[in-house]
């Protein structure tokens, strides 16, 4: 039987191993991710999905790119946003990409914000024609909503936003 020590704190009983390195930490020294920290991305990276780190490889790895991350989402808030209501005030806009898709978001803010960060990432800095749709799901007694929603990213000149 093999005993593992920490090699953070060279202790004995280390439960946990770490995402990158594969190194035995005890509880103490690890650091905690939680699972949904990387929720708006598709794929999340290799060394990112993981949920215990040790400190180097949280420092190095883990910390820049959640704070990458983070000011991503900030910015997707400044994304512009046209729904399909505005499409007279969008009409000079091309529409030539295909359209982003978001399913069962828990609220209306969270899909259009969701939206906003697909087209962010695609190099755009606005959607057009969005549509957010809902849908009552009933268990039983039980019933909540669920939304859907599309729009399709675009290059937005201002010459050509008529308000």
């Amino acid at each position: 039987m093999e005993k593992n020590t920490c090699y953070m704190c060279q202790k004995p009983k280390a439960t946990l191993e770490c995402g990158c390195c594969k190194e035995a930490i005890c509880k103490k020294c690890a650091m905690f991710l939680d699972e949904d920290t990387f929720s708006f991305l598709r794929k999340v990276p290799e060394n990112l999905a993981h949920t215990t780190y040790c400190n180097p490889c949280y420092l190095t790895e883990v910390s820049p790119a959640v704070a990458a991350y983070n000011a991503k989402i900030e910015k997707a808030k400044s994304v512009q946003i046209y729904f399909k209501d505005d499409s007279k005030q969008t009409r000079l806009i091309k529409r030539d990409q295909n359209p982003v898709v978001v399913k069962e978001c828990a609220d209306r803010a969270e899909t259009i914000l969701r939206l906003a960060f697909m087209a962010l990432n695609k190099g755009f800095e606005g959607l057009v024609d969005v549509e957010v749709v809902s849908e009552k799901v009933r268990n039983g007694a039980y019933q909540t909503v669920k939304f859907s929603g599309s729009g399709i990213p675009a290059y937005l000149d201002p010459k050509k936003i008529n308000r």
